[in-house]
């Protein structure tokens, strides 16, 4: 049976594939339901994959937590990137004495039958934007230990120390030991 990634992001199924070779992407418009707990939002867009197609399907939501705001914006980063930008984020966690975030990337997986989750995270700082990327919150995450946002790092560097990469390894660990 196919193993399907739900994406748009070209960028995405690129790194993905290069943990799990044998997927497939699917761009289909799925809704999305805004909720503070990312397993919800992933179970909820399975389910209605599971609808259109039938297959294995895995997705994914990949949020910061910022420390100073109690875990937020998590799953809500998209409509935070919105309405302030980069730069607005920054200017808001400045004025905090803790600029501490965690980057996370939650991959929920099912065969139509039972759902799976596995989760990846990179610890860092928010700083100052620097650096053109297209993944939105890249330029103001520091990861710890280094001192190039993801955004100033090549793609190659970057993905080998992402969240994504790390719950996509889960994944494909996960996958290599069903029968």
């Amino acid at each position: 049976m196919t193993l399907y990634f739900i994406t748009g992001n070209s960028n995405k199924l690129a790194e993905a594939k290069t943990i799990i070779s044998d997927i497939e992407g699917l761009d289909i418009d799925l809704p999305e339901i805004q909720e503070i707990d990312p397993e919800k939002i992933i179970k909820e867009k399975l389910t209605e994959a599971c609808k259109v197609r039938q297959g294995e399907f895995f997705c994914e939501d990949t949020s910061i937590y910022l420390d100073c705001l109690n875990g937020f914006p998590g799953p809500l980063i998209k409509w935070m990137l919105k309405t302030l930008g980069t730069q607005g984020i920054y200017d808001l966690v400045s004025k905090y004495p803790n600029h501490k975030i965690t980057a996370k990337t939650i991959i929920g997986y099912t065969n139509g039958k039972e759902t799976k989750f596995f989760s990846g995270e990179v610890k860092g700082t928010l700083v100052k934007p620097r650096g053109e990327t297209n993944f939105g919150w890249d330029p103001i995450f520091l990861p710890d230990g280094y001192d190039k946002t993801f955004a100033e790092m090549e793609s190659a560097q970057k993905n080998m120390i992402s969240m994504r990469r790390k719950s996509l390894e889960k994944l494909n660990e996960y996958l290599d030991s069903k029968p």
